[in-house]
């Protein structure tokens, strides 16, 4: 009588890190109908449901998520040996698909990413830009860049590669004609430009100056998603925003912004390349990481010496 293999527990885990039949198929290179098929005899030689199918979900029965973590530990090792074979190449080749904010490659890594293509051919690489997380494991990336806190998550790990000062900052022209705020409590009295908030609201606006601390809402002129839009604003004399000092800086060099309330501090944003925890990483993951941190060392206002070391989960 046929007997299930550890084959098996690769796809069962495979389909339900992607949550898709079809994307689990894609991922590892079988015909949808071979998967399905696979799953079903897994089901029967095991003696019960690991999976409840509809047309709009798949979900795990709690045998099902039982017989996961088992499961997982196959991929792993089928991930590890794939990723040994990639790390022992003379030179980093394959597809490498990477998601990060799009004002953050604009503006930051536009000559990065060209020295990457130009000293890595074999390399064949595929950016994401949009404001989205990306499901890593579901969407089959190598790696993302995410800016602020990250959730926890066991199957990935995070490196920390950048932390940038903010400030508050507008146009001289706008300035002319509103005054410069004397303190937090005076951009009542003024037009802002704020961030968007992952829950659809404008988000606050925190101001640190030494031992003090001011928290508040002051009136927002617009809102949006994009904290390169909000400088691009603020630089045609829409309103003041809090923006990265990075973002600022060319326009402040040129004269088209002036920092307000020079004293005060916006809390720092914090910028991760998170990636699948494997035990051995790809080597042409690798050297994107590697470039990726050597470029942001010398960007403007980077507060941080990027730690040499990987870390183990999502959050430090």
């Amino acid at each position: 009588m046929e007997q299930y293999e550890p084959n098996d527990l690769l796809i069962f885990a495979r389909v339900a890190e992607a949550g898709s039949f079809s994307r689990a198929a894609t991922r590892i290179g079988l015909p949808k109908s071979t998967v399905s098929r696979r799953i079903a005899f897994l089901e029967e030689q095991l003696g019960e449901r690991l999976m409840l199918r509809t047309t709009r979900r798949l979900a795990l029965t709690e045998f099902g998520l039982q017989l996961l973590e088992h499961a997982r530990q196959v991929a792993a090792e089928v991930d590890a040996v794939k990723a040994l074979s990639e790390y022992r190449q003379a030179r980093p080749s394959g597809r490498l698909r990477v998601s990060m904010p799009s004002d953050f490659a604009t503006l930051l890594l536009t000559d990065m990413l060209a020295a990457f293509i130009a000293l890595h051919p074999a390399v064949s690489l595929e950016l994401d830009l949009s404001p989205r997380r990306v499901d890593l494991l579901g969407e089959n990336f190598d790696l993302a860049v995410r800016i602020g806190d990250l959730p926890d998550d066991t199957l990935l790990a995070a490196r920390r590669i950048a932390v940038f000062p903010c400030g508050l900052y507008a146009a001289p022209s706008y300035l002319a004609e509103r005054g410069d705020p004397a303190s937090p409590e005076d951009l009542d009295r003024h037009d802002t430009l704020r961030l968007l908030g992952r829950n659809g609201e404008a988000t606050g606006w925190t101001l640190m100056c030494a031992e003090r601390k001011w928290e508040g809402a002051p009136p927002a002129r617009m809102v949006a998603n994009a904290p390169e839009l909000l400088n691009d604003l603020a630089r045609a004399g829409a309103g003041i925003a809090a923006v990265p000092d990075y973002f600022a800086a060319s326009s402040v060099a040129r004269g088209e912004l002036r920092r307000v309330l020079p004293d005060w501090c916006v809390p720092s944003p914090t910028a991760w390349v998170v990636f699948p925890g494997r035990r051995l990483m790809p080597a042409k993951t690798r050297a994107f990481i590697d470039m990726l941190e050597a470029t942001l060392k010398g960007a403007p206002g980077n507060s941080t010496e990027v730690s040499g070391g990987l870390r183990d989960a999502a959050r430090p």
